[in-house]
């Protein structure tokens, strides 16, 4: 039997001996939905796993009806995706805990304890966690609860489509602009039911790569696990997976079995076949920032803190008069030009003009009249600048308005230089380009907006043949696999690390951003019109 998968012929003769080590979603077919049924009016669509878009998950409201039956179907593993949350509509009595009917349970891993698999899970009262552990002959309904996280296609092709079953999702960003090619309607934001088509990832005595099976291919196997010597076959790991490894065993010596895809540099250095030196695992700090600019689709980067170019202050834009106080800072002045007018309903409280140019001094607050009552209101005191005098006036916090900074430094700055002596978000535009690198991708953006640090997984790779630079690959945001090979690493210590500005997607900047702030309290809101 031939097949031709990726533009990789694999022939498939009699007795030849697979090894499967995984099944992997290969792509999707989606349908309209309509109460969570196909839409009569709804043709079948074939979606590929990086098709556009954020997407929320609809609950399942079919249950489960063990814990074995929950790690059979559904991904529990280490990562942020791989903790699912059920619920069961009766209590469930343990040793020293009694879940509650209808209490999210937090399934975190399963593990083996004195022989029994056991699933570890949690909930959460109070804002206490509380851990405990479900055999997997635990039996009784278990319903999926309701997830507010939003995820790309491939995320949930990854995690949440459980075997054998569907997935019906409901759009929650397009991301992209629609058009002509897009299999959805124009300003589709209802639901799709996903169907789930398989390949089987496999690996062959005498390859070095992993081959791609369709699952629909007409061919006839035979299971012969249990009499055949499967050490002799190659493990592949993912980059994940060697992450999970722990920190004593590296430095490691491995060989690619499937590249990171794209032309940029490093990954275009690194096909498959190479043999690399990964010298350890680590977090790294990156800085996430976008282009200013007023259209979309603006570009997204992580930027290391050892760039070496330069940047200078460009004006940053504040909506409301609250903005102005988060930004304000014992460093310096805030200076700033009104761009909107504003009446005040209150005398006591200034009214803005358009162009009316302020210094911003401090939050306080203050007793105004309203409905012939005395209301104490919170307001920014700010000194406005006329022609040869300043005047003090009082803005309310409330006050929806538009602020442009005006700045006055016109200091060079590194980036850690910025991160240390300045509140994120910041605005520059790059003065002096990086150059340590052939192609400094910042220098041609006319103004970035420094959101957030970040902190990453990575892994610092070289290439064995010539080992003169290591490189940092991002674990989460790279396809690649490679096996190990037991050889000694000639050099433990890593060669010069070479860092690099990563551009990443507008769906993998959602998903930063939606992490990160997921550790993080919210801000608080800005005050309302007094009542």
């Amino acid at each position: 039997s031939i097949y031709e998968m990726f533009g990789n012929e694999c022939c498939l003769s009699t007795g030849e001996v697979i090894k499967v080590i995984g099944f992997k979603i290969n792509k999707l077919i989606a349908s309209i939905c309509e109460n969570n049924e196909v839409s009569q009016f709804s043709a079948k669509m074939e979606l590929p796993l990086n098709f556009p878009g954020l997407y929320k998950v609809v609950a399942d409201k079919t249950p489960y009806l063990s814990i074995e039956e929950i790690t059979r179907k559904v991904s529990i593993g280490p990562t942020r995706f791989g903790h699912p949350c059920f619920y069961s509509p009766e209590d469930i009595k343990l040793a020293n805990l009694t879940i509650k009917h209808g209490e999210q349970i937090t399934f975190n891993s399963v593990e083996e304890v004195n022989g029994t698999l056991t699933v570890n899970c949690g909930v959460v009262r109070n804002n206490q966690s509380h851990s405990f552990t479900l055999p997997l002959s635990q039996e009784g309904k278990f319903y999926e609860c309701e997830d507010d996280q939003i995820y790309t296609l491939k995320e949930i092709a990854e995690w949440k489509i459980p075997k054998c079953r569907n997935r019906i999702v409901k759009l929650s960003n397009t991301l992209h602009m629609w058009d002509s090619s897009n299999p959805l309607p124009e300003n589709f934001d209802g639901c799709l039911i996903l169907t789930p088509v398989y390949e089987v990832q496999a690996v062959m005595k005498f390859r070095k790569d992993i081959v791609h099976i369709l699952s629909d291919l007409d061919v006839e196997v035979k299971d012969i696990t249990d009499c055949y010597d499967v050490s002799s076959f190659l493990q592949p790991l993912s980059l994940e997976d060697v992450f999970e490894r722990t920190s004593k065993e590296f430095p490691m010596v491995a060989e690619i079995m499937e590249g990171p895809s794209g032309s940029r540099k490093p990954y275009n250095l690194f096909n498959t076949g190479k043999e690399i030196i990964i010298y350890k695992k680590y977090q790294a700090t990156r800085v996430l920032a976008s282009e200013i600019r007023s259209d979309s689709p603006k570009r997204h980067f992580l930027i290391p803190i050892s760039y070496k170019g330069k940047f200078k202050r460009r004006p940053r834009e504040f909506p409301t008069a609250y903005d102005l106080q988060i930004a304000r800072s014992e460093k310096e002045q805030l200076h700033v030009v009104a761009t909107k007018a504003f009446d005040s309903p209150h005398k006591e409280l200034f009214s803005v003009s358009v162009g009316d140019q302020f210094l911003v001094q401090q939050c306080q607050t203050s007793e105004v009249l309203y409905e012939g009552r005395k209301k104490v209101v919170d307001v920014l005191a700010c000194e406005q600048i006329l022609s040869d005098t300043y005047k003090k006036v009082l803005l309310p916090m409330y006050m929806e308005g538009g602020f442009v900074e005006v700045v006055h430094d016109k200091t060079q700055y590194q980036l850690s230089e910025i991160c240390k002596e300045f509140r994120l978000p910041f605005n520059v535009k790059v003065s002096v380009r990086d150059l340590s690198v052939e192609e400094d991708v910042l220098a041609a953006v006319p103004g970035l907006q420094f959101e957030e640090e970040i902190t990453d997984s990575y892994l610092l790779i070289s290439s064995t043949s010539s080992p003169v630079v290591s490189w940092e690959f991002p674990v989460y945001r790279l396809n690649m696999s490679v096996h190990l090979l037991s050889k000694d690493v000639q050099m433990v210590v890593p060669p010069p690390t070479k860092t690099t500005v990563e551009e990443i997607s507008e769906e993998q900047y959602y998903m930063l951003r939606r992490y990160e702030n997921q550790t993080l309290l919210p801000p608080p809101r800005p005050p309302k019109k007094p009542t």
